[in-house]
């Protein structure tokens, strides 16, 4: 159902058919049967990932895998809340460590924890942990480390200031920012100089995890997990869950606006760090996962169907997104449309209207000024796109007649 819905999206149908038509990619080889089982994990865990993960250069592939699925372990304790706290604790502290253990899982996740067979065949991801370079080991147990720490310390407080909010994401994405920059460094694919990107790769990550947690609202809260800090909230209403009380709409509104006008704070970082990459492969990576981002935080802003559910992007957008994502002035025309259409739903009622406007002008001011975003995709016409539409939905109409006709012959 939900790819019916681009029916009245042109572009959108164009793409899904031409990204169907190019779909077919040649199944890799697996030289162990340990890595094998490592990227079966790689596509159970991580639908939105997976693809982007294996369409990375070689060099750079299997690194990014079991980097992923390392961390992807880690956060399977952090959420699991049948663990005891000191468990859990111990567990987070020392996993960094855990990761150079042959033979090391972990057997004691809840029955329904739904990444739980991950730990169980840890090993597996160990042993190929073991195989990668001297360099990305390294990367990859630093930055486990200071993520394990960070989560651990997350265990016994709340979010509550907007500093205890930066940090949050800072551990559980902004790190992965910093990592994986480490990892296109070492691998010779990008410059040098990604090594030392931590302020761009931080925020850039924060981009995405913050637009994860105004979006999951509804969902954290059922499941009794607060993330959004009481220094935005409580300038609107006492507790959280007031947001969802129909008398609160226009004041979770606004609560809901603000946390967005917060995320855009990081759209310039992630426009930045996107222009300094040179690899094909990398440059995807990461692009895909930020126009995501941009798009789905124009789609929460101002919605209230926030406060009663988990609100998406029609799959046939996110299928287009994926295809055009592939050069720096298509992110570039991309992130402008979305910021466009954040603007239109500013309310010149809300409390932050003036502040979002300004922010608003600030990326389209960064997309003129900055001498590598300047140069705008060239982008078929409406016309070209509506005759396109028009040829598909003739030829869909003549199959089905044809197919009425030999059923009929039949």
């Amino acid at each position: 159902m939900s790819l019916l819905e681009s029916v009245l999206h042109p572009t959108e149908i164009v793409t899904i058919v031409k990204f169907f038509s190019h779909a077919t990619r040649t199944p890799p080889k697996f030289p162990r049967n340990t890595l094998f089982i490592c990227y079966d994990f790689l596509d159970q865990t991580s639908r939105s990932f997976a693809t982007v993960i294996k369409e990375l250069d070689e060099e750079l592939r299997d690194a990014v895998c079991i980097f992923y699925l390392i961390l992807r372990g880690l956060d399977t304790i952090e959420d699991d809340m049948s663990i005891p706290t000191g468990r859990k604790l111990s567990l987070l502290r020392s996993f960094h460590e855990k990761i150079y253990e042959p033979g090391w899982n972990f057997t004691e996740n809840d029955k329904d924890e739904k990444d739980r067979l991950l730990l169980v065949q840890f090993d597996a991801v160990i042993d190929e942990f073991l195989t990668l370079k001297e360099e990305y080991q390294v990367v990859i147990a630093d930055i486990t480390r200071r993520m394990g720490g960070g989560m651990a310390d997350f265990c016994s407080k709340r979010v509550s200031t907007q500093e205890d909010y930066h940090l949050y994401c800072h551990y559980v994405a902004g790190l992965v920012g910093v990592g994986l920059s480490k990892l296109f460094s070492a691998s010779g694919l990008e410059d040098s100089s990604f090594a030392g990107m931590d302020e761009l790769s931080n925020s850039m990550g924060l981009f995405l995890q913050k637009t994860n947690i105004i979006r999951d609202f509804y969902e954290d809260l059922l499941d009794g997990r607060t993330f959004w800090p009481k220094d935005i909230y409580g300038l609107y209403v006492k507790d959280l869950d007031d947001l969802t009380k129909p008398e609160n709409k226009q004041k979770a509104l606004a609560c809901l606006n603000h946390m967005c006008l917060d995320a855009l704070t990081h759209v310039t970082d992630s426009l930045d760090y996107l222009s300094r990459i040179q690899n094909q492969s990398v440059f995807n990576f990461c692009a895909i996962p930020q126009v995501m981002a941009i798009a789905t935080i124009a789609e929460v802003f101002n919605n209230y169907k926030v406060f009663s559910g988990n609100v998406k992007i029609r799959k046939g957008l996110a299928i287009r997104l994926i295809y055009e994502a592939n050069s720096l002035e298509n992110v570039r025309s991309i992130f402008q449309e979305f910021m466009y259409k954040f603007v239109l739903k500013n309310n010149a009622n809300d409390p932050n209207y003036i502040k979002i406007s300004q922010t608003y002008g600030k990326v389209l001011q960064y997309c003129e000024t900055n001498p590598k975003l300047k140069v705008a995709a060239k982008k078929p016409s409406d016309m070209e796109l509506y005759i396109k539409y028009a040829a598909i939905v003739i030829l869909i109409a003549l199959l089905y007649q044809y197919s009425q006709r030999q059923s009929q012959i039949v």
